[in-house]
């Protein structure tokens, strides 16, 4: 459908000249649209940092490919998949390894597969939940009263642990939905919002009265729609058939969108330090003290920084902004040769639930994903640190958090021999923290906002930390300073 944005000053007029601020993902695609939908306007994008992408990107040595952070993304929202397409990367596009699409969970140290059919907070399939390892058989009761538990009603949010608790009970939170949910988010599970991150799952208890009963509804309805015979694939965790990556890293996102955009577009190295209105327009402050004049800016910097931006602007946005918080993460890529790991590595990967205790959120078996990403007779694992559980480690000094991280792992997947590779990243402040409350916050964000036509947010902080809801949040935000309507498949008319 095709949603209406507020309309701006520049609702029969584009603007001559449009400021994007920050060079991510979100940035580079409002960028791109408003060249697509206004070729005449002048885009320019500042960034202090030195390379485009943000937290994108991807080394390549030795025959080895490493994401720096996101290593795909999921394809049945359609932004991400629309991108590549328009980019000429369809050829590009990799879906993971049919044979490894499952997912372990750690309990009492041990690798054990997440029962089938149980996609981040619910069952669709009760036999898998009842003879697993990972629940007691109180547990496994537990979980199935949520059949006959009575459902919520209100429209009031709730924290994801205190929702997941109340359907399907303490040993199933703590042992399947809480590390699910933490490997995607780096959240503090009591403190996320459930409406603003699966409120899907609240939709399902309203409409059908029960998760379980739910998943069963909607397993048959796709089965009813299935030609007879046809077999469906078993995965568990997420929907691992549902996500892709491109042959030669998620850089190449960056690298052809940067491609597309006039050659003085970028301008990195540079700090925007203020934001003020001028006449009918912007003037963008710059570190080196330096003004610049627009007709309309983007901010797609994390909500902290605009919140720094805007403060002399708008006193009560800017706290609004600054009321989102952030944890940051820490990613500890691994090499090594096939046959030092014990473990068969026959998944995707594995998540850790905080009952572990555990310094690891999750390991991906990146290479078992996609084998193109590392040599023959070798494997390629990512390791994630951090979040809302272990802030304290994403400052840790390096050859410390190596070694504990390293260790951990090691220990988890039986490797005997040392690393023939290691990548570092670290990425502090880099995740935003949706919690309890997120949507009014952005409700009063969004009555600020029209105060100022010409005026847009995007990025990861507002309505989805993935690529492809960043990459949307840039189109939104490309069609509402161009005062101009742009399709939209989802989520109806919010400007951000």
């Amino acid at each position: 459908m095709v949603d209406t944005l507020p309309p701006t000053q520049f609702e029969h007029r584009a603007p001559s000249r449009v400021a994007v601020l920050g060079a991510g993902i979100s940035g580079l695609a409002a960028a791109l649209k408003i060249r697509e939908l206004s070729p005449q306007t002048d885009v320019v994008i500042f960034d202090q940092q030195s390379r485009p992408g943000g937290v994108l990107g991807t080394v390549r040595e030795d025959g080895f490919q490493v994401e720096r952070s996101a290593d795909n993304f999921i394809t049945t929202l359609p932004w991400a998949m629309d991108l590549c397409r328009q980019l000429e990367l369809g050829e590009h596009l990799v879906s993971t390894h049919p044979e490894h699409r499952r997912a372990f969970v750690v309990w009492r140290r041990r690798l054990h597969p997440l029962p089938d059919g149980f996609l981040m907070m619910a069952p669709s399939e009760f036999w898998p939940l009842a003879t697993t390892p990972l629940l007691s058989p109180w547990g496994k009761l537990r979980a199935a009263m949520e059949y006959v538990l009575p459902p919520r009603l209100d429209e009031d949010d709730e924290s994801l642990a205190a929702f997941a608790r109340r359907r399907l009970g303490r040993e199933v939170f703590e042992r399947l939905v809480e590390p699910l949910v933490t490997a995607v988010y780096g959240a503090d599970t009591e403190r996320l919002s459930v409406l603003a991150t699966l409120a899907r799952f609240r939709e399902m208890e309203k409409k059908y009265g029960s998760l379980i009963r739910a998943m069963r509804a909607q397993k048959g309805a796709r089965r009813g729609g299935t030609h007879s015979g046809a077999k469906t694939p078993r995965e568990s965790g997420a929907r691992y058939s549902m996500f892709a990556t491109l042959r030669f890293g998620l850089e190449q996102l960056v690298e052809e969108i940067v491609a597309r955009l006039p050659q003085d577009a970028l301008r990195l190295g540079t700090q925007v330090t203020g934001l003020a209105r001028k006449d009918s327009g912007w003037l963008v402050t710059l570190d080196n003290g330096k003004a610049f004049p627009c007709d309309a800016v983007v901010l797609a910097v994390p909500a902290y920084a605009a919140a720094r931006v805007i403060e002399q602007l708008d006193q009560q946005l800017s706290q609004e902004l600054a009321g989102i918080t952030y944890t940051g993460s820490v990613i500890l890529a691994l090499a090594y040769r096939r046959e030092d790991v014990g473990h068969p590595l026959d998944g995707s990967g594995c998540v850790i639930p905080a009952v572990e205790q555990s310094p690891l959120l999750a390991v991906s078996f990146s290479s078992q994903k996609y084998p193109h990403l590392s040599p023959e007779g070798t494997v390629l694992l990512r390791v994630f640190a951090g979040g809302a559980r272990r802030p304290d480690l994403v400052a840790e000094e390096e050859g410390r958090l190596r070694t504990l991280l390293r260790s951990e792992v090691e220990k988890l997947l039986h490797i005997r021999g040392k690393p023939v590779r290691e990548w570092l990243f670290r990425w502090p402040a880099a995740m935003p923290q949706y919690e309890v409350g997120h949507l009014e916050r952005l409700r009063r964000i969004e009555e600020r906002l029209q105060r100022w036509p010409g005026l847009a947010l995007a990025g990861n902080a507002y309505r989805g930390v993935g690529i492809p809801h960043c990459i949307r949040s840039g189109w939104r935000a490309a069609g509402r300073v161009l005062g101009l309507p742009v399709e939209d498949r989802e989520f109806g008319s919010s400007p951000f």
